[in-house]
């Protein structure tokens, strides 16, 4: 589906720009008009990190006038393996001003806006409203539906990726011209379901990969040039090395943006995606014990069974002394609740105390009552504990 220019081209190219930007230029689909369309385009990208790396780099090449940043963290070391965008000097700083600078220093000529603030519902829509175009470099199901709303609530269009492990996911969603995200995913997936890059990997230069799909899906959008993905879904393999695209039609029951829809403004997104089940909250409520206290029990000695729910790889890089790895899909399956001791108190824990929450209630309702579960697991074991141990 050919879709008309997004923005509206600048008056004209400076000398210095026709020099930068001179294989664009000698392009016919792109040209002097598609330039100048770039250089007046405003876009946001959410996030600077695995997906907003390559996206603001490419983007800031090409010559987009002004790029918007959303993001609040700051630089850890984990995050150079994939997020390029960051080097060894900038641990520690934010991620916003680390990204502004390579930005800045890839094309000077590009105007940054920092945005150093988490993305919720008081502030999306004043932000969004600055912008042409919204690429969506999220790694959580809340922020998604999030973007997602306040883009479709506000008439804009949003180019979406998603990366984890060897996967890569890649579309265009407006819905004046078809689906939304909603349209794709009505519901969030369970707590605990679908793990995170956090907890599952990814590999680094899939992010390049689909950032890389974004910005060209930008360009195109901007330019008015292409079939852009819009009611297509790219889905990218990178061990099979292959690409397959998917038809994604617009649902005439979205919630969202069907016929009659019933959410006409933003929600709670945390409760709408559940980042814990009600289930792993209630059985966590007066069952979590801190690294400090889990310290004692095993300095005195304590008749305990210390359970580590995450996958092998992630017990081989660090765990703690004494801890027996039971993944959490074997309880989830009820394979791992036979071998269970009756005789001892059952300690779980995982990365963070996500999983080993959602284990736990599986543990309450088969009647261990006693079992309790390590808030904020083996990361935080190391803060606290053995900080000379390593995290991921």
């Amino acid at each position: 589906m050919s879709l008309p220019p997004l923005v509206e081209p600048a008056a004209e190219l400076t000398v210095e720009e026709v020099r930068r930007y001179s294989r664009h230029l000698i392009i016919p689909d792109v040209g002097m008009d598609g330039q100048k369309r770039l250089k007046n385009a405003k876009v946001l990208c959410v996030g600077a990190g695995g997906l907003g790396s390559p996206a603001l780099m490419y983007m800031a090449a090409a010559g987009v006038g002004t790029l918007g940043i959303v993001e609040f963290d700051t630089v850890d070391e984990s995050n150079l393996q994939r997020q390029i965008i960051h080097g060894q000097s900038d641990i520690g700083r934010s991620k916003a001003e680390s990204a502004r600078d390579s930005v800045k220093e890839i094309n000077p000529l590009v105007e940054v806006i920092l945005h150093e603030e988490r993305l919720d519902n008081d502030n999306v829509m004043e932000i969004f409203s600055g912008y042409d175009l919204i690429v969506d470099g999220t790694d959580n199901f809340a922020t998604r539906y999030l973007v997602n709303d306040a883009a479709v609530l506000l008439g804009k269009p949003y180019v979406w990726g998603s990366i984890y492990r060897f996967d890569g996911q890649a579309s265009v969603f407006w819905a004046e011209h078809g689906p939304c995200y909603r349209c794709l995913y009505p519901e969030a997936p369970p707590p605990g379901m679908v793990p995170s890059c956090a907890e599952g990997g990814v590999l680094g230069v899939l992010c390049a990969s689909i950032g890389s799909i974004q910005v060209n899906e930008a360009i195109k959008l901007l330019a008015g040039i292409g079939e852009p993905l819009v009611g297509r879904l790219m889905i990218y393999d990178a061990l099979e090395m292959q690409y397959r695209s998917v038809k994604v039609r617009k649902d005439p029951n979205c919630a969202l943006c069907g016929e009659n829809p019933t959410v006409t403004e933003l929600i709670d997104y945390e409760s709408f995606c559940g980042v814990v089940s009600e289930e792993a909250s209630a059985a966590a409520l007066g069952s979590t014990i801190t690294s400090k206290q889990l310290k004692e029990w095993i300095d005195n000695g304590e008749d305990i069974d210390i359970i580590d729910v995450r996958e092998v790889n992630e017990y081989e890089i660090v765990s703690i002394p004494g801890a027996r790895l039971i993944p959490k899909n074997e309880f989830l399956m009820g394979n791992a609740l036979q071998d269970l001791p009756q005789d001892k108190r059952i300690v779980l824990h995982c990365k963070t105390g996500v999983r080993s929450a959602e284990v736990l209630a599986v543990l309450k309702s088969a009647g261990f009552a006693d079992a309790v579960h390590l808030g904020g697991g083996v990361i935080g074991w190391v803060n606290q504990i053995e900080p000379e141990k390593p995290v991921y």
